[in-house]
């Protein structure tokens, strides 16, 4: 007697997505934080720097949650606190006021820290503690406040705009190209789906998209968007390996799970944060 196996269950016959991640809620979103991106830079330039700095303490309290999650007793009023007064001090004063948060915001982390016990008991892992504090500022507020910055230069939205698809366009090539050709891994113990071929679609796309934005975004030479595109598109890689490393040592896959299809606000960040200094100091050099 023969018995007829059980049909196999739905979820069985899904294959996961080489994205790994739920792709079409991914997109959709992403398109709808691009929109909100390009009106907010359009209509009101200004509100660029809300914009960045509400993202930014969002994604400084994931970072946060996370390392306390995994015995790291950051404080988080001084960073939350810290992050704002960065980006914030961006608007008025420049590079120096950035400076000035930074150093004041470290400054009040660690007194915070030194007298989390209290005055009769000295605090654990201090130094630890304290340096995964520093990390988070200049991770996050210092290198969206060059971002932010740029909205106040001459084209200040069409630098900002450059930024955003010159990253868009790496990430694109990157994927586009990982996942149709993509054999050989580019650092697998770090991250395994990066691969040497979609580094190569990642410089093709970025480097294109660099040219374009620099000619017609910004009425200026080529051979500019060349090298923005180059050194943009190596630096927003090794962001996102950065992220990778950061995650794998908290043992995390995503930072957060506020976008849907894309984890938290700073899953979205790792590239363009470093991509935000890189492209506020070529155009700034060379513009």
């Amino acid at each position: 007697m023969t018995t007829t196996p059980p049909p196999p269950a739905a979820a069985a016959d899904k294959k996961p997505s080489k994205a790994g991640r739920n792709l079409p809620a991914a997109i959709g979103f992403g398109a709808s934080l691009g929109g909100l991106c390009i009106a907010v830079l359009l209509l009101a330039p200004a509100w660029w720097y809300v914009v960045v700095g509400v993202a930014m303490v969002i994604a400084t309290w994931e970072l946060v949650k996370r390392l306390r999650e995994n015995g790291f007793a950051v404080p988080v009023v001084p960073l939350l606190v810290g992050c704002a007064a960065i980006i914030a001090s961006s608007w008025q004063w420049g590079t120096t006021g950035v400076l000035v948060a930074l150093v004041a915001t470290v400054l009040v982390t660690m007194v915070w820290r030194l007298l989390s016990q209290g005055l009769t008991a000295a605090p654990v892992n201090y130094l630890p503690d304290l340096s995964a504090s520093v990390l988070v500022l200049l991770w996050i507020p210092v290198l969206a406040s060059f971002g932010a910055a740029m909205v106040l230069q001459d084209h200040g939205p069409q630098r900002v705009f450059t930024l955003i698809i010159v990253v868009v366009c790496s990430d694109v090539g990157g994927y586009t190209a990982g996942v149709l050709f993509g054999k050989h891994p580019m650092v697998p113990a770090i991250s395994p789906k990066k691969s040497w071929e979609g580094l190569a679609g990642s410089l093709t796309f970025g480097v294109v998209g660099a040219i374009c934005c620099v000619v017609f975004l910004l009425d200026s030479h080529w051979w500019i968007g060349m090298i923005l595109g180059a050194v943009l598109v190596f630096c927003a890689t090794l962001g996102d390996l950065v992220e990778s490393q950061v995650k794998r040592d908290l043992a995390i896959k995503d930072m957060g799970t506020l976008l849907p299809g894309h984890g938290g606000i700073m899953d979205r960040l790792d590239s363009l944060l470093p991509s935000a200094f890189i492209v506020w100091a070529v155009l700034s050099a060379l513009l």
